[in-house]
């Protein structure tokens, strides 16, 4: 038996439920509090690149005009797929650099950097979770139909949220899933030159989807029959909760991933009054000396048209 569960930005089918961000207030408050502190993450990048294309092309640019070029570079790029007009200012350092900071903007307002952001998601986990439940019975019973797979059409507000409820794509070591599991402070990505998982265009790109399937797979000896698979834009990835295993015995995904998840309630969640400080632990300042050397350096490079 395979039956699959799967959240998708964009489709003809029925939507499932509502936007989860408009209906939780707690989630809208810490989004308004928390842009500043962004803003904050982000000016230094965008003050250095400011300095740099002043300097290359002898205008006078400000901070405003590079977030609207990156704008203008990134809609050319996705709707034209033109690299080489708004795109073509920026060298290729710089255009990692924008990319970093449109990526910590997600990962602090709807991902990662706060706990509220993915557990807002235990809603739909719990749907995901009764379905494949009922599917195992319905399997059990020879004269009862039972459900081939179950689409669910939303946007990235839903599908990032459950993306991080299952753990994918943070970096450091395979514990982490019990670090968001208990609401421990986590890291942001690292800067670029650095390699990081998180990454905006593979997370949630257009048409962005994940999808759990339940696969029937009696074994000799033993009491696992049922197993789970992830697939995030329709490509097998391993499950942190799962020790990194990329098919996942029923009765532990549930033990550790449902279950540690589901005792959080969403209204309860969604009601607080105030939202709880959350730590961001930032790179080292010798890691913030090798990025500022690093673009230093790469201005000196040649000027690249592509991205």
């Amino acid at each position: 038996m395979r039956g699959g569960q799967r959240s998708q930005i964009y489709g003809e089918s029925k939507t499932w439920g509502s936007n989860e961000e408009e209906n939780c207030g707690s989630e809208t408050k810490y989004k308004k509090k928390q842009k500043p502190e962004v803003e904050k993450l982000k000016e230094p990048v965008l003050h250095d690149i400011t300095k740099s294309l002043t300097k290359r092309y002898g205008l006078n640019f400000t901070q405003q005009h590079i977030s609207s070029l990156w704008f203008l570079c990134k809609q050319e790029a996705s709707l034209l797929n033109k690299t080489n007009q708004a795109c073509g200012l920026f060298n290729p350092s710089e255009v990692a650099l924008l990319e970093w900071t449109d990526d910590i903007e997600v990962f602090m307002l709807k991902g990662y950097g706060n706990p509220l952001n993915y557990r807002m998601g235990v809603h739909l986990l719990k749907d995901v979770f009764e379905s494949m439940k009922n599917a195992i019975k319905a399997k059990q019973d020879p004269g009862r139909l039972h459900e081939k797979a179950r689409l669910r059409f939303s946007h990235a507000e839903t599908v990032i949220p459950f993306t991080c409820l299952l753990g994918l794509f943070r970096e450091g070591e395979a514990g982490f899933y019990k670090q968001i599991q208990k609401k421990q402070p986590l890291e942001l990505p690292p800067r670029p030159p650095a390699t990081r998982n998180w990454k905006v265009s593979n997370v949630s790109p257009f048409a962005g989807n994940n999808m759990l399937v339940l696969y029937s797979c009696p074994i000799a000896n033993s009491s696992d029959e049922y197993f789970v698979q992830v697939l995030h834009n329709e490509e097998p990835i391993a499950m942190p909760g799962c020790d990194g295993s990329y098919f996942c015995p029923f009765n532990i995904f549930k033990n550790k991933i449902v279950d540690p998840s589901l005792k959080h309630d969403f209204k309860k969640l969604c009601t607080l009054n105030e939202e709880q400080p959350t730590q961001v632990l930032e790179s080292s300042k010798l890691s913030l000396f090798n990025w500022f050397f690093w673009l230093f350096n790469d201005d000196k490079q040649p000027r690249k048209d592509e991205l």
